[in-house]
């Protein structure tokens, strides 16, 4: 399997970029959505992982999510936000989970890491919107430039080494930012969530205010400063 790393983070974000806006510049490039003024919209109805999945004694598989701006992980950024991790593991699936892509869109990244692959889709209904999906065991090889239907099923988490992470990215006047999953979530996607834990959009989510208020110490991409709030949540 061909393997393709990245070599710093500002290498990652410039390739992320690239792929949101289509090329520098091109016919295809989206047009930017200003989530300051217009709020995030709640356009997906099509949860990305199976939150159905139990132990064999009725647990649930996926029971505990970090935060949005926490320190688990490593420092996963934007252009206004700095030292902070902006997106969501989700844990701890195996390897029979199914990951599943939340819109229907255009895969602008096909990228082989240390785990499975990290596919990152383009909305076709928010096209300033790309869904980043980390680790997945591929049902089949995707393409870059290739359409998926909403909930298709992308393949499988790649094993119990690592969690499954989501990130969700947004083109703005303001620049590359990121914003978190469940902020895009209908009512309907979100009642798995809330019917285990009615708070969950609330408490999954540190704020930016809050997060200034507490910040961490990166050195490099590594959290290397103590943290004073919570990094996931159970539900």
């Amino acid at each position: 399997m061909k393997r393709t790393f990245i070599a710093s983070k500002s290498l990652l974000m410039a390739g992320v970029l690239l792929a949101l806006v289509g090329g520098c510049g091109g016919k295809d490039s989206p047009a930017s959505y200003d989530i300051d003024t217009l709020g995030v919209p709640k356009f997906v109805s099509t949860n990305y992982i199976d939150l159905t999945q139990t132990d064999g004694i009725g647990n649930f598989i996926i029971n505990r999510i970090s935060r949005f701006r926490s320190s688990d992980g490593h420092d996963y950024a934007d252009q206004v936000e700095t030292c902070r991790s902006m997106k969501h593991y989700f844990k701890v699936p195996d390897e029979s989970t199914a990951i599943y892509s939340p819109v229907a869109g255009t895969i602008t990244t096909v990228r082989y890491e240390w785990a499975g692959a990290q596919i990152h889709i383009r909305s076709d209904a928010q096209p300033a919107f790309t869904f980043i999906i980390f680790h997945i065991d591929e049902a089949r090889p995707f393409a870059v430039g290739e359409k998926v239907p909403e909930g298709f099923r992308l393949g499988n988490h790649i094993g119990t080494m690592t969690n499954s992470d989501i990130a969700v990215a947004v083109i703005t006047p303001q620049g590359y930012r990121l914003i978190s999953y469940f902020e895009t979530l209908t009512d309907d996607a979100l009642r798995p969530f809330t019917d285990r834990k009615p708070t969950i959009l609330a408490d999954v989510i540190i704020t930016k205010a809050e997060r200034d208020a507490a910040p961490l110490v990166c050195t490099g991409e590594t959290f290397t400063g103590p943290d004073t709030l919570d990094k996931e949540i159970s539900f």
